[in-house]
């Protein structure tokens, strides 16, 4: 197995209102079959699709799906755009969890909960540069 995620897929109750809430962020559609909803990342998809259809494709009732402690990470440039983008994801309709501020290994972060409840974190690592076209190495690229 190849060390890769190539689609991060998240139950959603409403797809349209969770699609929307991304366009407000400014990401694309990508074309995609009917009841799903997919965004292309830098080397990565993220699909919506309907929470009870996800349950039943797993083959789990929907209150066992729970909620898991994870975030899905973006990380900027520059440390402004933490606060911007958070910014931004509250004018779409996200709770912020956590204004932007420095953390203790040198970054700075924030948190937001999209409207669809799924965990986000914005990030700026100094240690790690993104590359050109905006991919992420933990250890960064050479600039």
């Amino acid at each position: 197995m190849e060390q890769r995620v190539s689609l991060i897929t998240l139950g959603v109750p409403n797809v349209a209102e969770a699609a929307g809430f991304y366009e407000q962020l400014g990401w694309r559609r990508a074309d995609s079959p009917d009841g799903v909803v997919a965004f292309d990342l830098i080397s990565q998809t993220l699909g919506l699709y309907p929470l009870e259809a996800l349950a039943e494709d797993i083959g789990l009732p929907v209150s066992e799906l729970g909620h898991g402690a994870m975030t899905l990470s973006y990380n900027t440039r520059t440390v402004e755009e933490v606060a911007a983008l958070l910014d931004k994801a509250e004018a779409a309709g996200a709770t912020i969890l956590r204004p932007a501020g420095e953390v203790f290994w040198g970054g700075t972060i924030g948190y937001f909960r999209a409207p669809d409840g799924h965990l986000w974190e914005i990030a700026h690592n100094p240690f790690s540069p993104l590359a050109e076209n905006g991919a992420f190495r933990w250890n960064g690229y050479d600039s």
